[in-house]
């Protein structure tokens, strides 16, 4: 009997733990500490993820090819990171969709170091250089790869070295390791401030966005694989009910508002510099997190430009990203 009770109440634990696993709900960032992906710290900060009763726990990863991996895995159900993963995914077979789209341009720039200065005028001097991204397959990787080919530079003409952000990326163009490469704030305004690298191509707004690009370029979102989104629409209209609230807060608030509500090291010891980056991006993020009118298409369009995973496929749009959690979101 004893030998019984014990083995049900084994049983009965492993059930707990499973329930409780299953209620869990992780969700990747690609860099909590990137402007770029705001929304989701200060969504946890303002409270607003606690509201849901859902139990999140947000991670960060450095790159968001490396958090897409982690959803990929079963590790993570959903992933803070750019659209446009969501057409290379689907190019290889795997249906993943945007569930509220947090900006509408990409908030980065290519940046040149001081030394490779006199050398790197444009994308097309990239032929022979090293440049740094956050990681290959990152979206950074994405649209340095775009620009370069814009510019008749083939992707075996340079090389792209994975550097991270943040003091990963600045370490690595102080020492030479990259000629120039692809961040966001606040790695671009450390570096500049102190003139150790100069803008090259900025996508911080959507009209010089749309310069370089052809086009508006959804960015930053929260987005999911299809198949959990289907079978938990409750649990993921709360999770796009917080967000939403998020958008709208940032949108009605002062960048020195929405910085006092961040953790100190968020401003890398430069809480003023932040402020002042996130004043002059603010206008990246939506509004209400809707997709942005022809976004979609401006995605294609670029992957199509050099991704061989994308390049010749047909890829639905429509099946990239939903409204229907923002359109219903109090």
């Amino acid at each position: 009997m004893k030998r019984t009770h014990k083995t049900l109440a084994a049983a009965l634990m492993m059930l707990g733990l499973n329930s409780y696993a299953a209620d869990k709900i992780t969700i990747m960032v690609g860099g909590m500490e990137k402007q770029i992906y705001l929304p989701a710290k200060l969504a946890e900060q303002l409270g607003y993820l606690k509201e849901t009763g859902l139990d999140i726990e947000l991670l960060s990863e450095p790159a968001g090819v490396n958090a897409e991996t982690e959803m990929l895995s079963g590790a993570a159900q959903g992933v803070v990171g750019f659209y446009d993963h969501t057409l290379d995914l689907q190019a290889r077979g795997k249906l993943v969709q945007s569930v509220v789209q947090f900006s509408q341009a990409p908030g980065e720039v290519i940046l040149v170091s001081k030394a490779a200065g006199a050398r790197i005028k444009s994308p097309a001097d990239f032929k022979g250089k090293t440049l740094g991204v956050t990681g290959l397959g990152s979206s950074t990787n994405f649209l340095t790869q775009f620009l370069a080919a814009k510019a008749n530079v083939k992707n075996s003409e340079f090389t792209t070295l994975p550097v991270g952000a943040g003091s990963s990326f600045i370490a690595a163009m102080g020492q030479g390791k990259i000629d120039a490469g692809m961040t966001t704030e606040p790695t671009i305004s450390r570096l500049t401030s102190t003139g150790a690298a100069t803008v090259l191509v900025d996508l911080r707004t959507s009209k010089s966005t749309e310069a370089a690009l052809g086009g508006p370029y959804p960015a930053a979102c929260l987005y999911m694989s299809t198949a959990w989104v289907n079978s938990h629409k409750p649990q993921v209209q709360k999770i796009v009910n917080a967000f939403v609230k998020t958008l709208k807060y940032i949108n009605t608030h002062s960048a020195k508002e929405i910085t006092e509500k961040l953790p100190p090291d968020y401003y890398a010891a430069n809480k003023q510099m932040y402020i002042d980056a996130l004043e002059a991006g603010k206008q990246m993020f939506t509004a209400d997190g809707v997709m942005p009118e022809h976004g979609p298409a401006t995605v294609l369009q670029v992957l199509n430009g050099f991704d061989k995973a994308v390049q010749g496929k047909t890829i639905n749009l429509a099946s990239t990203y939903t409204t229907e959690f923002v359109k219903a979101a109090k």
